[in-house]
């Protein structure tokens, strides 16, 4: 199955401070809401996997997959901005896939 790649990945803080997850497609998104999204889950984060979901499924577009996810990182103030980022770019660090918290 096609993953269906973001043009331009979006970065979450999950876990610790300073643990940061880039999520660069649909597939990605979907299961990092399933997986290992925090437990302060709101609206936003059931349409932003029911939109990925649809996304793979090849009825919505990866913009709206994307966008989803971003607002779903912003309600549970996941979201890393760019200018968090050293020098614009992710860390060589990642999330190790595991439960919620």
């Amino acid at each position: 199955m096609d993953s269906k790649p973001f043009e331009k990945p979006v970065v979450v803080e999950l876990g610790r401070v300073g643990k940061y997850r880039e999520i660069r497609s649909t597939q990605e998104a979907a299961e990092c809401l399933m997986t290992v999204w925090p437990l302060n889950r709101g609206p936003r984060h059931r349409d932003a996997l029911d939109t990925c979901l649809k996304v793979l499924e090849g009825y919505r577009s990866t913009a709206d997959a994307r966008r989803a996810l971003v607002e779903a990182a912003m309600e549970s103030d996941v979201l890393v901005p760019e200018e968090r980022l050293p020098e614009g770019k992710l860390p060589d660090r990642k999330l190790p896939q595991g439960k919620p918290h």
